[in-house]
């Protein structure tokens, strides 16, 4: 039997380029390469596209990721022109952050055609956009924190009325969070006004627009979504931390975090939260996969916390580690969603683009 033609997607233009390096790397030592034939599109920091056909052996350095001597081309060409010259069964977009996960390469695969791995663009800009989310969330009915949210302008123009609304609103400790990046990049836990203004400066580097969180005393708990129209979730896992914030630093270099699957949760909260966990995935109308995060309070009170459209998804990470607990290997696991994204390609295909 003919192997399906696998094109993987990694790197971009993001504060996140070395994660999705990392994420590319494990994927391509897991992918079923008895069943998919994998080329590989590399995304340089400059936004050059570069791609390697034909991927066999295992990766063992992600230095060797960093495609260099190979063809660059134009892009739709990179896009619909498989080494075997047969179409691509899928698009596999393993790309974190801004040009990645917020609806902009998903456009382009729309509009080239292709089936993907992964959420559409709806989906991946609403998730992208914590405001937006969360104005979404609010919508379904969904437990929140309180939160405030400006922009760079209007925090150059009213930056004193500003800090007020946040002192009026919430209480320390508070976090500062880009509106549109992931892998905790550019977030400040703030515990007084001094920390504040510094949180903010430090996540106006990275988004226009920033969003303020009340802290709150709670345990970080996790979910994991698959499917299209009638999504399956895991069990929660939480996250346990030996730093007091779960940041860049302590999530992809020091090591500083593990992760406990199951939680150990009362049925009813594990309940809830696989619930609550759907209703997110339905809310943003997302496709394939999505990790839900809560905080679950002593007391059991539950808030969703955001949700992430492409969850962090290297061998070890919590998404993939969510479904081995559920009997759903890596290299399963990524089939799966292979066989997701030609599903809701042929689902799309039913609509009909001219008026007889």
């Amino acid at each position: 039997m003919a192997k399906e033609n696998i094109c993987i997607i990694y790197g971009g233009k993001s504060a996140e380029h070395d994660v999705s390096i990392l994420t590319a790397q494990n994927v391509l030592n897991a992918i079923d390469k008895d069943k998919y034939q994998v080329d590989i599109i590399y995304i340089t920091n400059d936004g050059a596209w570069k791609k390697k056909d034909n991927i066999v052996d295992s990766v063992e350095d992600t230095e060797a990721l960093r495609l260099e001597d190979v063809k660059e081309g134009e892009i739709s060409s990179l896009l619909t022109n498989s080494s075997s010259g047969q179409p691509y069964s899928a698009v596999f977009p393993l790309l974190h952050g801004p040009n990645g996960e917020d609806g902009t390469i998903q456009g382009l695969f729309e509009v080239l055609d292709l089936p993907y791995v992964g959420n559409g663009v709806l989906a991946a800009s609403s998730t992208m956009d914590k405001l937006v989310m969360k104005q979404l969330f609010a919508h379904r009915g969904l437990p929140q924190l309180p939160y405030v949210s400006f922009l760079r302008s209007e925090y150059d123009k009213y930056q004193s009325n500003i800090l007020k609304l946040v002192h009026d609103k919430l209480e320390y400790p508070v976090f500062v969070k880009p509106a549109n990046l992931g892998s905790s990049v550019g977030i400040s836990k703030c515990n007084n006004e001094e920390e504040l203004k510094a949180g903010i400066e430090e996540a106006f580097q990275f988004d226009r627009k920033l969003v303020i969180e009340q802290g709150v005393v709670a345990r970080e708990v996790e979910v994991a979504v698959l499917g299209n129209d009638y999504p399956e979730t895991t069990e929660p896992g939480e996250v346990i931390k030996d730093v007091a914030f779960y940041d860049y630093k302590s999530k992809y270099l020091d090591g500083n975090i593990r992760l406990s699957i199951p939680a150990d949760l009362d049925n009813d909260v594990r309940t809830t939260l696989r619930n609550m966990a759907v209703e997110a995935f339905k809310a943003t109308d997302c496709a394939g996969l999505l990790r839900a995060d809560f905080f679950v309070t002593e007391d059991n009170q539950i808030y969703i916390n955001e949700t992430n459209a492409m969850p962090g998804f290297t061998k070890f990470s919590m998404y993939p580690s969510l479904w081995e607990n559920m009997g759903v290997s890596y290299s399963d696991l990524i089939t799966k969603l292979i066989e997701l994204a030609k599903e809701k390609h042929v689902e799309k295909q039913k609509n009909k683009y001219k008026i007889d």
